[in-house]
């Protein structure tokens, strides 16, 4: 395996692991630091919408009639309580096993592409953010929430502290920024703003 192999197969894993717990574990930062920002991301969506780490499916709710929801998810367990919630939901959504690294879709395939809480710990976040956009069409739209480093200085301190454990025990980055790849990747911002003492970053871009 390489470097990069042995950390996906981590991730995985470690999600797998959490994936029973996970909907309890995040329910308090759901409301106190994520608050509104799964509505934000669905109040944007539009058409053929894939969503990039689609987890337990915490986003399905919040996409609006008329759109098609395809997910890609690493961990199998994830994926078996996203697929349970789309069920319970009555959504015919396609949600499948992958790698947000290497994309099982077409060039420009989607009118959306989603990513929430999960570009913090995929190993090789560039390289993810290019497969987005290429399964975009021309003029889609890149919508993402994530935690990032804090603005406040004091509190970036304690959180690369605790990223020095995180990040070797799960590869859970907290001070890891989306914004500047995004760009880089080619793509125009249309939304950025950040909240929580700019601990979290909204972000919706759009492919030229």
């Amino acid at each position: 395996m390489t470097s990069t192999n042995d950390e996906t197969a981590k991730v995985l894993r470690v999600w797998d692991k959490q994936a029973a717990a996970y909907d309890r574990q995040i329910a308090l930062f759901e409301r106190i630091q994520f608050g509104g920002g799964r509505e934000w991301l669905g109040a944007r969506a539009r058409g053929r919408v894939l969503e990039v780490a689609v987890g337990t499916g915490l986003n399905l709710p919040h996409y609006p009639d008329g759109v098609t929801v395809s997910g890609i998810e690493l961990s199998p367990r994830m994926l078996a309580i996203a697929r349970e919630r789309a069920a319970g939901l009555g959504l015919d959504a396609d949600l499948r096993q992958g790698d947000a690294e290497a994309l099982p879709y077409e060039d420009g395939t989607f009118d959306t592409v989603v990513c929430a809480l999960a570009l913090c710990t995929i190993p090789r976040p560039a390289t993810a953010l290019a497969e987005m956009r290429r399964v975009l069409v021309p003029g889609g739209r890149l919508l993402l929430l994530d935690h990032i480093g804090s603005s406040w200085p004091p509190l970036y301190a304690a959180q690369w502290l605790v990223e020095r454990l995180t990040i070797r025990a799960a590869g859970e980055h907290f001070t890891r920024r989306q914004l500047p790849l995004v760009r880089a990747a080619g793509f125009e911002i249309v939304e950025a703003s950040r909240h929580k003492a700019g601990t979290v970053e909204r972000i919706h871009a759009r492919k030229p």
